[in-house]
This record gives structure tokens, sequence and C-alpha cells, in this order.
């Protein structure tokens, strides 16, 4: 698995991902410029943007109540705010 991303902690910085629901383990890779979070769970019931929310909380070592997901609620490019 690559190296964690580096990601700013500033309130109110806007995270842009890439989503890959049903994948074979979690996981948050940099990519380019783009920031791929990979989640196991299926895309129901908003089970995987809750997965993203925690492995991405997870990943920058910030409470997963200080996320909150800006854009992207049925796509798989999301925006998360770090409040």
């Amino acid at each position: 698995m690559a190296k964690a991303p580096e990601m700013s902690l500033t309130p109110g910085a806007e995270i842009a991902v890439r989503v890959t629901p049903k994948a074979s383990r979690n996981a948050v890779v940099q990519d380019g410029d783009v920031l791929r979070v990979y989640v196991t769970v299926v895309p129901e019931g908003g089970k995987a943007n809750a997965a993203v929310a925690k492995l991405l909380a997870k990943t920058m070592g910030v409470a997963k109540s200080r996320l909150t997901l800006v854009r992207g609620q049925t796509s798989r490019e999301k925006v998360f705010r770090l409040d």
C-alpha cells in the first residue's frame, strides 16, 4: 500500500476524493492530483459515505465528526469539509 497522503488539517479545508466502493480492501491513496479512497462496503443507504468519512478521519488523525460531506452524496466524486 502507498504511503498515506499529505492532507491539510486547516479548519474549513475542502478535500476532494474519488471513491471506489466494494473494493478488496480499505485504503486512501494519492494518485497524481487525485485522492482515491477505496472502501469494502456496498454503496447502499449511505454505508459507503460513512465508511469513507471514517477512513479519511482515521488517515488524517481527526475525529470523524469533524468531516462533513459537502458534495457528492450519490456520486463517486465527493468533497468533504474539515470543520
